[in-house]
């Protein structure tokens, strides 16, 4: 008997920062989210997680305005944004870091940053400072081209091009993969602190049962659709969960 929940709404009451209600989107004429339903709170840690070719990147990416919208809502604060283009939606504070060519391989590191700060009229000084806190190696390098930077430090100069405009929400597109394992940890563990900092985050990762053990909540998507919604212990602790989806 599963012990996770099926339902994989909040209540409208405690939905909070990103409420995603009914959405079905695709890539063109074909659809590849049905229904689905999300939600993230101020200063939440939500994770979401499935088997290869789930959808849990699309749901990024239509949140972000990458894929053709059908269908439902995506609510953020008080504004819909379903339809929006990403150069309007940043401009409400959300960040967005792809999996895949998240930095340009010819430009410094600081040209990096100082790109995540482009629809500002300036660079604000004390952004960059909060990014060389957080990330020093990128400080030590900043000088350096991205593409020859390791694969760890170009996930870190993706992140901190995303929080030049501190965002309310960060979504991150697998931040660990192709990490070597010894690095995966201390990935999550800059997660955590930006989290810590105030920052919400909404996070799809095939590294589903540490995800899961550092986040408030998490998603089980399967074939497009919600399978699951509970915290993650929940779902950790879930046999179900975890003999179909985790891996035992």
């Amino acid at each position: 008997m599963t012990g996770a929940s099926a339902d994989a709404r909040l209540p409208d009451d405690e939905a909070g920062l990103l409420s995603v209600r009914s959405l079905d989107a695709g890539y063109g004429d074909l659809q590849v989210l049905s229904g689905v339903d999300l939600d993230v709170r101020d200063g939440e840690y939500v994770t979401i997680v499935g088997p290869n070719g789930a959808g849990k990147s699309t749901v990024m990416k239509s949140v972000f305005g990458l894929t053709d919208y059908m269908d439902g809502t995506i609510t953020f604060g008080d504004t819909a944004i379903h339809g929006w283009n990403p150069e309007d939606i940043i401009h409400e504070g959300l960040g967005y870091v792809p999996q895949n060519e998240n930095v340009f391989a010819g430009l410094s590191v600081r040209e990096n940053l100082e790109m995540g700060a482009y629809i500002l009229d300036d660079v604000p000084e004390e952004r960059l400072r909060d990014v060389f806190d957080r990330f020093p190696i990128l400080e030590e390098r900043q000088e350096q081209t991205a593409g020859s930077l390791s694969g760890g430090q170009q996930q870190m100069l993706a992140m901190g091009r995303a929080l030049m405009l501190d965002p309310d929400l960060l979504m991150l597109d697998e931040p660990s993969a192709g990490l070597a394992p010894d690095l995966v940890a201390d990935m999550f563990d800059r997660i955590d602190r930006i989290n810590d900092d105030g920052t919400s985050i909404l996070m799809v990762e095939q590294n589903a049962k540490e995800a899961l053990r550092r986040c408030d909540r998490g998603y089980v998507l399967v074939q497009g659709e919600n399978r699951y919604m509970d915290d993650g212990d929940t779902l950790l602790d879930d046999e179900e969960v975890r003999q179909d989806f985790l891996g035992g």
